[in-house]
């Protein structure tokens, strides 16, 4: 009877591992208080690791200071993992750090360039891994852009192009919807022509919170940012705008 018990428990222990709730929170535009709240939720932790991940801007200092005073009155225990470095100043992997948090934060800057370096680092490879763990994954603007099959950017010269990403999330993604007039028609155009699947578009402070790759929560700092389902009917592309949960201080 112990033996029975004991092979159940470990029967039960491993299926709430291989259960483990999986949560990515892209939002459309930078780093902000409130957003980081949600994340803090979402970990389950009183006091969470989270890494701030600022390879899209070049790993800029002024980017790690504001996540620092960002984050320097929360219940946060935070890190920072930049690229430009070398094995003198780094003695820790990628993996060893990045599977040691309970959050990653992805900022914004450069898409194209961001996911390049993360191939070449295996940084890719990891951020998978750490999806799999339970490691919450969120990030604005580039940071969003990055977890879903493909969508807009402006990281190449002269005009919006193409970009693929990790496509942890099975849509394509439009930041900053419309807070950048040509987003928005180029987006319903590249899903019109089949070049992007359906997905969802976002306006700077506002978000969804998906949930094992569906959405789960939408989130704003105001009615006047929104999130939309983008889709195709007749041809045409039409968008949906999701509700939102008006995020406070209060």
């Amino acid at each position: 009877m112990r033996l029975l018990i004991t092979s159940l428990l470990l029967i039960m222990t491993t299926l709430n591992s291989i259960a483990q709730d999986q949560y990515i929170f892209p939002f459309g535009g930078g780093l902000n208080k409130l957003f980081i709240k949600e994340i803090i939720k979402l970990t389950g932790k009183e006091r969470p690791r989270i890494c701030y991940l600022p390879t899209a801007s070049g790993d800029s200092e002024q980017g790690i200071i504001r996540w620092y005073d960002l984050v320097s009155d929360l219940s946060v225990e935070p890190h920072v993992q930049k690229v430009w470095i070398s094995s003198y100043n780094m003695d820790k992997s990628f993996e060893d750090v990045l599977l040691s948090m309970d959050a990653i934060m992805v900022g914004g800057g450069n898409t194209l360039n961001m996911i390049a370096i993360w191939k070449a680092q295996g940084i890719d490879v990891v951020l998978k891994k750490a999806l799999e763990k339970g490691i919450v994954l969120a990030g604005g603007s580039a940071g969003s852009l990055c977890w879903f099959v493909n969508g807009t950017t402006d990281s190449r010269p002269k005009e919006l192009s193409v970009v693929e990403g990790l496509g942890f999330l099975p849509f394509s993604h439009s930041p900053h919807y419309h807070s950048e007039e040509y987003r928005r028609p180029l987006y319903h155009k590249n899903i019109e022509n089949g070049i992007f699947k359906e997905g969802y578009a976002m306006d700077d402070y506002s978000g969804i919170i998906f949930k094992n790759g569906k959405p789960f929560k939408v989130v704003s700092l105001g009615d006047e940012y929104n999130c939309y389902f983008v889709s195709v009917k007749n041809g045409k592309a039409v968008e949906e705008k999701l509700k939102a949960i008006i995020l406070s201080n209060n």
